[in-house]
């Protein structure tokens, strides 16, 4: 009635665990890391070399955003890359990214403190930011570094031009960048920067046909820098040479369309030899790349009232000087009163469009505005005054419109200032 005993194998038991225990091993750590069948192995990460050719050849090419791509995929092969990050920068500040540019330069001497380039572009970056100053410093700092530099050179050239011109260096600056372009040259005879420069200085000097010829050379090693054609249109439009400066800035519009600058000066020479319905055209545009740019609404509402539509100039000079909103909805900071003489246009233009609309009671504010904060302007002085003798006018025979001349009261040639870089 008892039952048989059998003694467990212990051997057998003993396989059983490590064939399980290999099992499970496999299926944990063999198999996954198995390719599964089918499936093309995964190809080698592409060097920051290649993507550097490839940025290279998109600047070269005028393809000024694609370069900026590339190197940033070359800074993801090779983060460190001081030198990826200084080309970078340079591509930004000429694709008008100046914030990018600076901080693309500023991350090039993180990775590198004596990297001369990286300074150089810095301070070309800042220069177009309007921080003369800080520019100064790292152009210094450039030189300090690589005294033939001859890109930071030219760079240099800008500086001290833009120095001077924003009130905040003397002649000397002029003399000092007239050397420096020079240096530039000849260290670097054959970049587009040196001869930039060399074109800029002349510009800023008046020599309007030798700029040309260095900014045409400058044109001949890259001819798809949008910046290097509105600087040669700039100065053909100096010259009178209209047919000439609108094929410059057509040429930086169609290598850059949303840049309102292009449309913006097309605008202003077609309004110098009085063909204002093209300059209204082209104004519009212009709004059109940059809704919320209260300047360009304000020269849109010079050529819509020189257009004799009155109603839709005070519409644009108004967003320009009261500020408002677009018709999506984004705010447009006003234009504060000055004594730069586009901003003193937009509001005697204003003033005068709104007493031809009898709305005399905002006319006469605007008048009073510019009687009393630029007394010493001839030109807005003349044309306040023709606003009140408007509303006078208008006073004392009937509340329509009163019919006059579309024009404002000696009005100044419809020039461009010479822009920042």
């Amino acid at each position: 009635m008892t039952r048989k005993r059998y003694r467990p194998n212990w051997f057998l038991i003993g396989i059983l665990v490590i064939l399980i225990g290999l099992g499970a091993y496999v299926d944990r750590v063999i198999v996954p890391s198995i390719p599964p069948p089918f499936v093309p192995t995964p190809t080698s990460t592409r060097s920051a070399e290649s993507f550097i050719a490839e940025a290279q050849k998109a600047f070269d090419e005028g393809n000024l955003l694609q370069s900026i791509e590339y190197y940033k995929e070359a800074l993801r092969s090779d983060p460190q890359g001081a030198s990826i990050y200084v080309s970078m920068a340079q591509v930004q500040v000429f694709a008008g990214q100046y914030a990018d540019g600076e901080a693309s330069a500023a991350n090039a001497i993180l990775l590198n403190t004596d990297h001369s380039m990286a300074h150089a572009v810095r301070a070309w970056a800042l220069d177009f930011q309007g921080d003369t100053i800080g520019a100064m410093d790292s152009i210094q700092r450039a030189l300090d570094l690589d005294p033939n530099n001859g890109i930071a050179h030219a760079y240099y050239v800008e500086i001290l031009v833009d120095n001077y011109q924003a009130g905040t260096g003397g002649f000397d600056d002029l003399t000092k960048a007239a050397d420096e372009s020079r240096v530039a040259l000849s260290l670097a005879p054959d970049t587009i920067e040196a001869n930039r420069a060399r074109g800029y200085i002349l510009e800023a000097t008046a020599n309007y046909e030798e700029a040309i010829q260095y900014y045409t050379k400058a044109i001949e090693i890259n001819d798809k820098i949008p910046n290097l054609h509105l600087a040669l249109g700039r100065n053909y439009r100096y010259l009178q040479v209209t047919d000439q400066a609108i094929e410059e800035f057509t040429r930086a519009n169609a290598l850059n369309p949303a840049d309102p600058i292009p449309d913006l000066l097309i605008s202003r020479t077609y309004a110098s030899i009085g063909e204002f319905a093209k300059a209204a055209q082209f104004a519009q545009s212009a709004v059109n790349d940059a809704p919320t740019d209260a300047s360009l609404r304000g020269n849109y509402g010079v050529m819509l009232y020189h257009n004799v539509d009155w109603v839709e100039a005070v519409g644009q000079l108004g967003l320009a000087i009261n500020g408002g909103k677009t018709e999506d909805g984004k705010p447009i900071e006003k234009i504060p009163l000055s004594t730069e003489v586009r901003v003193v246009e937009y509001y005697f233009t204003y003033g005068i469009a709104l007493a031809r609309l009898n709305r005399c009671g905002e006319a006469l504010q605007v008048a009073q505005q510019i009687l009393g904060r630029v007394p010493a302007d001839e030109i807005a002085v003349a044309n306040a005054n023709e606003t009140i003798r408007i509303c006078e006018k208008n006073l004392s025979a009937s509340p329509t419109p009163a019919a006059a001349t579309p024009s404002p009261t000696n009005t100044p040639a419809l020039e461009t200032p010479t822009p920042a870089p």
